[in-house]
């Protein structure tokens, strides 16, 4: 099949479009075993949350406080029975690593200042209903589920599709093709016989009125 046969007309491969790393490699399946465990651990939370009632501040807490109890009791243990302490690594936040996150984020939030600014005083009208199109996505889905079990959800979205995709692209690809290619001939169609002549109606009321 050809690049003019890809959709979109793309290029390059999923695996290259993912990066060609080991987070292509887990999402396409290449490396089996991580990505089994990967939906396992996924799956062993989400049941956690699900069935223990536990929120994501809760258990995050708790598995905090659970750590630091233990540390605390092993340090102290060895110094009774002259033991080595818990071996811990140094904990330390470098200058260099501190900048280059403020960077980061200050330049996001600029991003998202200066789009939402354009967004309040009406001078991208595509940028607004496509935002406002996302944001009334995720209330709609905000109302079906809770955002544990749609982030398992998206999750486990993204680790099947993809895979799915890579392996059956030939067949995806043309059948995506062939429907849309059928949807611009059913849109002349439309156009031809009943949005053209609805258009001249229109014009013909206007110059009657």
């Amino acid at each position: 099949m050809g690049s003019s046969d890809r959709l979109f007309n793309r290029q390059r491969s999923v695996h290259e479009i993912l990066g060609g790393g080991l987070v292509a490699d887990v999402i396409l399946w290449k490396r089996k075993n991580v990505t089994v465990r990967i939906l396992l651990v996924t799956l062993a939370v989400w049941l956690v949350f699900e069935r223990s009632g536990y929120t994501l501040l809760s258990l995050v807490s708790s598995v905090f406080l659970l750590l630091a109890a233990i540390l605390f009791l092993w340090a102290k243990s060895a110094a009774i029975l002259n033991r080595p302490a818990p071996p811990l690594p140094e904990l330390h936040l470098s200058e260099e690593m501190v900048n280059e996150a403020a960077t980061f984020i200050r330049l996001r939030v600029n991003t998202l200042l200066s789009v939402s600014h354009d967004i309040a005083l009406g001078k991208d009208s595509r940028l607004f209903f496509k935002v406002a199109a996302y944001l009334w996505l995720i209330y709609f889905l905000g109302g079906l589920t809770d955002f544990i079990t749609l982030g398992y959800t998206c999750f486990v979205v993204i680790l099947t599709i993809p895979a799915l995709y890579d392996r059956f692209e030939d067949h995806i690809d043309k059948c995506v093709i062939g429907a849309y290619k059928k949807l611009q001939l059913l849109y002349v169609k439309l156009d031809g016989e009943y949005i053209s002549r609805l258009q001249k109606w229109i014009l013909e009321q206007k110059k009657l009125s």
